[in-house]
């Protein structure tokens, strides 16, 4: 009888999308804000270094960049930063300024002309003994009698490495000293003045706890400093103060299992649930300033909503009825702003990428035929919101090749049935290749980071550079991911190395039970937590033919001793004791390590250091396993500048191309 013939090779298909494609496409825009018929957003540069940007829309639609190279607005509080500007009407735009992290004014040019004035931005906030010792997030506006001035968190990294946290005012002029008004707690979000100027609202929480696991909403009356928490605690989480009125909060608590809006007032009476529904309308706090709903001016609130990807919807407060509005995206980024009825936000759809968009959501606010009640099932607007894209992150998408994203769902595995987890099903999003050979094409399963993170449809140029050659991707949320009620993120507490690898591992089996991927040519890719999953999926399942994992976590004891002090005390959630440390860490796990691994860091990680990644690529190299390890001089915890993104993809093409052959 004749040998039975071996798989096919793999050949990778011709694709329109190159390596350059995709790193150009790192124009990241984040946190728009709208006033009147301006708006702005911030804009990364990837060929400019990975700089971030402010630009202006004006009223006629004329894009201005108003902070030219070398201008750098990125603020480092946390180490994951957030919006780093805010807009002061009649004086310009104050901003943290990445190498120094002082806040800087950068006022308009006389006349009203768009762009800024010839004189640089200059700075605000005094000059720390040490580059960034003080830095500033999460900036607020307050107009006042005495002129406007500026609420926000300020971090303070001390000498001996002690670092603390306060809400401080600052003037927007550079006139006298920063004051600081709110102290105490290890962290602080979301400073929020009443409207009367009496009150500040704001989150805030404790070690070890994460902003999704408890923090409390409190309320500190400005005229003696009393202070006094309306909602939130150990189990509960708590985000997004805005006033209602004078006595009146809304904010987003997950007290229900899932975070949704509720009514608070500040004298302590029960606090009223906005819309009850088995939806998320926040996602996890890991950046500061974004806000996910927005007061319109007639007093109803813009909302997102939903489960995995967020829908946009009108939420009357005094009814409780959602509207949905009509508008052209399916999902949007957590980060609302209006004025009057006029709304900007970050919106994405199938064949199109993210793009700060404009809505008159009074043109859009319909009739709606539906309650939301308790199902999340939200009514739909009888009349489309004008809706209008501003800005892409991406100009030129080959939509040829672009693949349709598809939700898909799969039994979480029977060990992570815990009392949270019992009858879960693993959440993923699947990317199609290209004409998949028969007999299943080769497949990369990709896992998020955080670990307390969420990957949604957004369209990525990255998963449509594999997709377009023949690879297929699946995008798993696995237990522990947000996006889908406390009992799912709760699957991963104490259970870090646990369950995400058994939902990656089920995702690459649930791929070989549908007839879509090649049970050979399967790999896994992750960054920072989804690097650890990475490494610890290669040691305990032989399902995967190879794994890359970029900044990925290898070893606790010198991750806690080493990492930045918001994620610190993190690992006591997603682990537990240190005597579980080396049972659970990839270090551990190397010895059983035996496909080909390519790891990638950057050398300015302050997130996860770069001992992680050479610790665990030397373990497989005295054992004789294939692993490549890579390095980036300059780059921190993600990839930013153009020429480091182009590489490192080349290098991740190349791996599975040996790997799948």
């Amino acid at each position: 009888m004749p040998p039975t013939p071996g798989p096919r090779p793999f050949s990778p298909r011709p694709s329109p999308i190159s390596t350059a494609d995709v790193a150009r496409a790192g124009l990241r825009l984040g946190f728009p804000s709208v006033l009147g018929a301006e708006t702005w957003w911030e804009e990364d540069r990837p060929a400019e270094g990975g700089r971030r940007t402010v630009v202006h829309r004006a009223a006629d639609g004329a894009l201005t960049d108003l902070l030219p190279a070398p201008w750098d607005a990125r603020t480092r509080v946390h180490e994951y930063g957030g919006r780093s500007y805010v807009v002061v009407p009649g004086h310009g735009i104050v901003f943290a300024h990445h190498p120094d992290q002082r806040l800087y004014l950068a006022r308009p040019r006389a006349g009203g002309e768009p762009g800024l004035g010839a004189e640089p931005p200059r700075p605000i906030t005094p000059e720390p003994g040490e580059p960034g010792a003080l830095r500033y997030a999460d900036l607020r506006v307050q107009d006042g009698a005495g002129g406007p001035r500026v609420w926000c968190v300020r971090e303070r990294h001390h000498q001996d490495a002690k670092v603390t946290r306060s809400i401080v005012i600052v003037d927007p002029t550079g006139a006298g000293e920063v004051a600081e008004v709110v102290t105490g707690s290890d962290f602080y979000a979301s400073p929020t003045p009443s409207p009367d100027g009496r009150h500040l609202a704001y989150v805030c929480w404790n070690h070890p706890h994460m902003p999704w696991t408890g923090t409390e909403l409190r309320v500190t009356r400005l005229s003696d400093g009393a202070t006094w928490t309306v909602m939130g605690g150990p189990a509960e989480s708590v985000l997004a103060p805005l006033w209602c009125d004078e006595r009146r909060l809304y904010a987003v608590s997950d007290r229900s299992g899932w975070w949704n809006l509720y009514r608070a007032d500040i004298s302590g009476s029960p606090c009223e649930a906005l819309c009850p529904a088995e939806e998320e309308f926040a996602g996890p706090l890991w950046q500061l300033g974004g806000l996910p709903y927005a007061v319109l001016g007639d007093g109803r609130l813009a909302v997102l909503h939903g489960r995995g990807d967020l829908r946009l919807g009108v939420l009357d407060p005094e009814t409780g009825r959602l509207t949905d509005l009509d508008v052209p995206f399916q999902g949007w980024a957590p980060a609302l702003d209006a004025d009057g009825d006029v709304l900007v936000g970050l919106g994405y759809r199938a064949g199109a990428p993210r793009s700060v968009v404009r809505i008159d959501a009074a043109d859009g606010s319909g009739d709606g035929s539906d309650d939301a009640g308790h199902d999340g099932d939200a009514g739909r607007a009888d009349r489309a919101g004008r809706a209008e894209e501003l800005r892409r992150e991406i100009d030129d998408v080959p939509a040829r090749v672009l693949p349709v994203p598809r939700v898909v769902e799969f039994e979480a595995a029977e060990s992570g049935a815990t009392e949270a987890g019992a009858g879960m099903r693993v959440h993923a999003y699947l990317y199609p290749p290209e004409q998949a050979d028969e007999g299943g094409a080769p497949y990369v399963v990709f896992v998020h980071g955080g670990p307390t993170g969420h990957a949604t449809s957004e369209l990525s140029l990255e998963k449509a550079f594999f997709t377009s050659r023949g690879i297929g991707v699946i995008d798993v949320n696995y237990g522990g991911s947000s996006g889908y009620g406390r009992a799912y993120r709760e699957r991963l507490r104490g259970r870090w190395g646990v369950t995400d690898v058994e939902d990656v591992v089920a995702a690459a089996k649930w791929l070989v039970a549908e007839g879509l991927a090649d049970p050979a040519r399967i790999a896994v890719r992750g960054a920072s937590a989804g690097g650890w999953t990475v490494m610890a999926a290669c040691g305990a399942s032989d399902v995967f033919a190879g794994g890359v994992a970029v900044a990925g976590v290898s070893a606790l004891g010198p991750l806690v001793a080493a990492t930045h002090d918001f994620e610190s005390r993190y690992v006591e959630w997603l682990v537990g004791p240190e005597d579980r440390y080396g049972e659970r860490e990839p270090l551990a796990r190397a010895g059983q390590v035996n496909c080909p691994m390519l790891l990638m860091q950057g050398l300015a990680d302050p997130v996860v250091p770069p001992a992680q990644s050479q610790a665990f690529a030397e373990r497989l190299m005295e054992r004789g396993v294939p692993c490549t390890f890579l390095t980036f001089e300059g780059e921190a915890h993600g990839f930013r500048r153009l020429e480091t993104k182009a590489a490192a993809l080349a290098a991740e093409l190349s791996f599975y191309l040996q790997i799948f052959r």
